[in-house]
């Protein structure tokens, strides 16, 4: 057991306001006394996950400004500024998770192997390993096929017997292919067998020659539906389509998913890169929204009456949610978010609740530039839990399958960062426990429960579709 020790003797001073980067920080402020890789010299590891003055952010972060001189810690709020302190925070846990996971074993499947779990052992099967390029999302037929979005714009079908058919799905709306965007989610209708709407989340815009030759982009995520009829996408009726003018050429945070609930379809739209944008009522992005399913805006939504206020607006202060799931017990929505460098969340969404991005984070940066000090804030919600390092969530879903009894209502979060499946056990609405259930064989793009009961994944390099089968099957 240890407290944090850094003296200030040789050490650099940094003036309130400067953008330096959070290993310069500890290089110049920290490793004297605590090591160039952490382990520890005149004062102790910061990377064996032993805290003597508390082990929560909160107390490190108190560690660091007020110091304890009495164990020859000094003070650094007079010469480090608040967002860097955070920084430094942050930069700790990631370097102890790092150390602390160093040797561990990870479920880490093969097609020939049973691979373990706490609670079931399964198999994979692999459905699809070639002719796809960048899947992104999956939904099933009744008849036993499944659609497959491609983000350059193509909608796939794989036949009921697992073929990739070869010929895309002709007639699709126009897809900007731009950065993290592209034709991304796709779902049915509830009511799919009876009225056969298919639902689209794509990158809606205009792709233009600039002056200097390069293409000049504007485009922001869009919702469309239409009927597949003889391989032909027909019947198209645009479900939310922001005016020209919210459009952006940014190339990241585009969010889409979809949740159906009681004749309402959420959906997100990312912050495309906007930061304070999110916080602002009057601007789509940065947002879960809430429409009926064919479009039209329910007089309940929070906003209606808000002046200037998209009246489609949920929630608000979202950055990038690439996970979005109902809970069908109790009808709870639940998303996993884009944090920055760290600060990857689970959230519980609330009408009318506000998320907190950018004005509190629990992470920083990428270049690992301090970013902001407090991670909360009245009226701003707080994360059931969140992640240092990054996992970088993609698909989520609920297990309500029948294949894996043990998993039956917990949550299934995909990584693209991390290439891993984490099992997340809820119990009233809070996060209990998580277990890695699969790692390290691709960016798990899309994670879903099949109608037969078993978890599909779709995988990006390489780009192929598997699923979980019991291992007794």
């Amino acid at each position: 057991m240890r407290s944090l020790f850094i003296l200030y003797i040789g050490f650099s001073s940094l003036a309130f306001g400067e953008q330096i980067k959070v290993d310069d920080l500890y290089s110049k402020n920290c490793s004297g006394c605590h090591g160039a890789k952490f382990e520890g010299g005149q004062g102790g590891s910061l990377v064996d996950g032993q805290w003597k003055n508390g082990s929560t952010d909160k107390d490190i972060y108190q560690s660091i400004a007020k110091g304890n001189p009495q164990l020859g810690m000094t003070p650094w709020e007079g010469t480090l500024n608040n967002d860097q302190i955070r920084a430094l925070v942050i930069f700790l846990r990631e370097k102890e998770k790092q150390h602390l996971t160093q040797g561990m074993s990870f479920p880490t499947p093969s097609p020939d192997k049973v691979t373990k779990t706490e609670l079931h052992d399964y198999r994979i099967e692999t459905i699809i390993d070639q002719g796809l390029k960048n899947p992104w999302a999956i939904a099933f037929l009744p008849d036993g096929r499944k659609l497959i979005t491609e983000k350059a714009g193509r909608l796939r079908i794989i036949t009921s017997d697992g073929k990739l058919d070869p010929v895309a799905i002709e007639g699709t709306p126009p897809v900007i292919e731009h950065g993290q965007g592209g034709m991304m989610e796709v779902a049915l209708h509830p009511d799919y067998p009876t009225n056969g709407w298919v639902y689209l989340g794509i990158s809606d815009g205009t792709r233009e020659k600039g002056a200097s030759g390069k293409d000049k982009v504007r485009c922001i995520t869009a919702v469309v539906r239409g009927k597949i009829k003889d391989h032909q996408w027909t019947s198209q009726e645009w479900i939310y389509r922001p005016d020209p003018k919210f459009r952006s050429g940014a190339g990241v945070h585009f969010g889409t998913r979809f949740v159906f609930d009681k004749g309402y379809i959420y959906f997100v739209v990312g912050e495309r890169g906007g930061l304070m944008e999110a916080q602002n009522l009057s601007l789509p992005n940065g947002k879960i929204h809430r429409l009926f399913d064919d479009g039209r805006v329910p007089s309940d939504n929070p906003f209606v009456k808000t002046p200037d206020a998209i009246p489609s607006i949920w929630s608000y202060g979202h950055r990038n949610p690439q996970g979005l799931t109902m809970d069908r017990r109790d009808g709870s929505l639940y998303d996993t978010e884009h944090g920055p460098r760290g600060g990857d969340e689970v959230n519980r969404i609330k009408p009318g609740s506000n998320y907190g991005w950018p004005v509190i984070t629990y992470g920083m940066n990428y270049n690992g530039t301090p970013m902001v000090s407090i991670t909360e804030k009245d009226g701003m919600e707080q994360p059931l839990t969140y992640w240092v390092p990054s996992i970088a969530p993609s698909g989520l879903d609920f297990y309500n399958g029948d294949q894996f009894p043990k998993w039956q209502n917990d949550l299934f979060a995909g990584a693209l960062a991390q290439q891993e499946i984490r099992r997340i056990h809820l119990v009233d609405q809070k996060v209990v426990s998580q277990e890695i259930i699969l790692k390290n064989i691709g960016r798990v793009r899309d994670v879903a429960t099949g109608p037969d009961g078993f978890l599909y994944v779709i995988l990006n390099d390489p780009d192929r579709l598997i699923r979980l089968v019991p291992a007794e099957n």
